[in-house]
């Protein structure tokens, strides 16, 4: 098979990592890829939002499977594009990545199928959405409606950081309106489901590390380190939120003629009250897909094929008992302004490490020397027979890396520790 995958983060090199393995592989491409990502695919160049271009590049390399690995290019719509052309796509259509797009939509999907969330209002008006939080109080949650690239959450401790965060988002990049949520209580987690609009097939859960500094503090960031599976989200758990949150959802979209297809990111609170929706992302989590992919012992590529086909009902997923666990290494200064092009030296030690995969994030090669190119740059990540041994590999593995302008969590993992 000739696959083509859309991305260039640590979440694609993960992907790009598990499909370079698949027997039935031919030839993998990956636009625009990355450092890392160059080591198990061909790394090629061109504007992956257009949907035209995308098209075009799919048909001249006769490509067999089109990945869509982020989220903006689903909601450009690349995937419609590309399906209407007769080429297989893992990642769902434009209107069913509303889930992740639009998180007033999402609200009103919960509210008509009563997937568990929590109250909310929505804002297209900045001055009435701060009347709204100071009659509401804080603590409290402001979000951008739109993509704000993982950033556009402020968890506010007092009235103040959440009227600061309504002129912040209606500033940036996710602007324009804004959801208000109560705050909800309780441990995050995260859980995967692939679909192929009907059948649903659970993958591992996992748990995220949002804010930038040890002991969760510091801001909101797109993730800085993950660990699978996640202790408190039990077998238990899993069916409650697949029963209550995920299926509802899809039957939903379904409903409404908008199927959805691929993979669905649940993000959950696991409250007294049991699983609560958080948000759902229309794509793979980062860096969540590198700590649940290397625990999945079976082909990753004909379940994407599958998928893309429209029937899943045959396939069934071996998972390792063993934890696997990322640490993000980002560049100082991230999510706010950082330094690029910094020099990072002696990866390859680190990869040397037992059980150690690094996926390249923000990386590209300047002639022979390995560069910074974002804020989250690395993903150390590794295998252990539990939490505690699969941690230690990880920071053995990110202390043999010579990155002076880099920083990294020190604590990623230590709610199931």
């Amino acid at each position: 098979m000739k696959v083509l995958v859309l991305g260039g983060g640590g979440r694609e090199h993960a992907l790009c990592w598990a499909i370079a393995k698949s027997p039935v592989l031919t030839k993998l491409w990956c636009a625009p890829g990355n450092a890392g990502i160059s080591q198990v695919a061909e790394c090629v160049s061109f504007d992956i939002l257009d949907p035209d271009v995308v098209v075009s590049v799919c048909k001249d390399m006769e490509i067999d499977l089109l990945v869509v690995g982020p989220e903006a290019p689903l909601e450009t719509g690349v995937s419609d594009a590309a399906r209407t052309a007769g080429i297989n796509v893992f990642g769902p259509s434009k209107a069913a990545a509303m889930l992740e797009t639009s998180k007033t939509f999402t609200k009103q999907i919960c509210d008509a199928c009563g997937a568990p969330t929590a109250k909310y209002a929505s804002f297209d008006d900045a001055d009435a959405a701060k009347s709204y939080i100071r009659d509401q109080g804080a603590p409290i949650v402001v979000k951008a409606d739109g993509l704000a690239a993982g950033k556009g959450v402020v968890v506010a401790t007092n009235e103040d950081e959440a009227l600061d965060a309504v002129d912040l988002i209606f500033d940036g990049p996710g602007g324009g309106s804004v959801v208000i949520e109560e705050m909800m209580e309780g441990e995050e987690a995260s859980f995967f489901v692939v679909t192929d609009g009907e059948t649903i097939i659970p993958l591992a859960g996992a748990q995220d590390h949002k804010r930038a500094r040890d002991g969760d503090k510091g801001p909101n960031t797109g993730g800085m380190g993950a660990y699978s599976p996640a202790p408190a989200f039990t077998a238990a758990l899993q069916t409650r939120a697949t029963e209550e949150i995920a299926k509802p959802i899809l039957a939903e979209m379904a409903k409404r003629g908008t199927p959805y297809s691929g993979v669905l990111y649940v993000g959950l609170m696991l409250t007294e009250e049991g699983p609560k929706l958080v948000e759902i992302n229309a794509r793979f989590g980062d860096p969540e897909c590198q700590c649940i992919l290397p625990r999945l012992k079976t082909d990753l590529l004909p379940l994407l094929t599958a998928c893309a086909k429209g029937d899943i009902s045959d396939v069934s997923l071996d998972w390792s008992d063993e934890t696997c666990l990322t640490v993000v290494m980002a560049a100082k200064g991230y999510p706010g302004d950082y330094e690029k092009d910094t020099v990072i030296g002696f990866v390859e030690r680190a990869d040397d490490i037992k059980g150690v995969e690094v996926f390249h994030a923000g990386t590209r090669m300047e002639q022979t020397v390995l560069v910074s190119a974002g804020g989250r740059v690395l993903g150390i990540t590794a295998l252990g027979r539990d939490v505690e041994q699969a941690r230690n590999r990880a920071y053995d593995a990110a202390s043999q890396i010579e990155w002076p302008e880099g920083f990294y969590r020190s604590d990623i993992g230590w709610r199931a520790l």
